[in-house]
């Protein structure tokens, strides 16, 4: 099977597109990822991330195909030949399939990720109706690939100010938990014109992500919050 890898390191004029031939029925491939190792293996100077291979950490995302996904939960019967691999769009590259994704964790922290109680500590668990409970369902599964992310044209018009739906969504995560109480102050830190407003529903994000999450319907949750404390 025949794949062309984004080539490019600190040093080099452009990028490249390198070609491989992998045996995939010699070699027992499965999924993309297992190429990827092949591939490695035949030459040890390409870079992409990796870590567990079950598609939880997120480490290996990347466009394949034109489309961004997990190279560890994509099949290879699924892809069609030749398969074109390139770093996710819009994130700067540190070398080949390997992307800084510094921004993209300060937007992270920007949305203060953590439970903020502001009542006493209990004596016990922090208790949830199962109705409140329900609330976080399709929220808190975000392994932060960036594939959502890295697919958002508004994403790519103003990486700097507007968060992302992947931050985004996490911030939805906390502003709908009963158990926190700073809802008010979430959504005023999100109440500008970059932050929140930039996303126009093109949908990329959900088409994007590999663990079938609705990023969008999360940001217009946040503005629904928004309209009910009247901010």
């Amino acid at each position: 099977m025949k794949f062309y890898l984004y080539r490019w390191q600190e040093g080099d004029k452009t990028p490249r597109m390198q070609e491989y031939d992998v045996d995939i029925e010699k070699h027992r491939c499965v999924m993309l990822l297992d190429v990827l190792e092949v591939i490695k293996e035949i030459d040890p100077t390409v870079s992409f991330r990796r870590s567990c291979g079950e598609g939880v950490c997120g480490s290996d995302a990347m466009n394949i195909n034109g489309k961004n996904g997990l190279a560890c939960i994509t099949e290879l019967k699924n892809l069609k030949e030749p398969v074109f691999i390139r770093p996710l769009p819009s994130m700067p590259v540190i070398r080949d399939l390997v992307v800084d994704l510094q921004e993209f964790y300060n937007h992270y922290k920007k949305i203060q990720p953590f439970l903020e109680p502001q009542q006493t500590q209990p004596t016990g668990e922090r208790l949830q109706s199962p109705q409140e409970r329900d609330k976080l369902d399709g929220l808190y599964e975000c392994i932060l690939c960036a594939c959502c992310t890295s697919s958002c044209p508004s994403y790519w018009w103003n990486p700097d100010k507007f968060l992302g739906p992947a931050a985004l969504l996490q911030a939805s995560r906390f502003i709908l938990d009963s158990r926190d109480d700073k809802t008010r102050e979430r959504l005023e830190q999100l109440n500008d014109a970059y932050a929140l407003f930039r996303c126009h529903s093109i949908m990329n994000c959900v088409d994007a992500c590999p663990k079938g999450l609705n990023p969008n319907k999360a940001i217009h949750a946040i503005i629904s919050e928004m309209v009910k404390k009247d901010i």
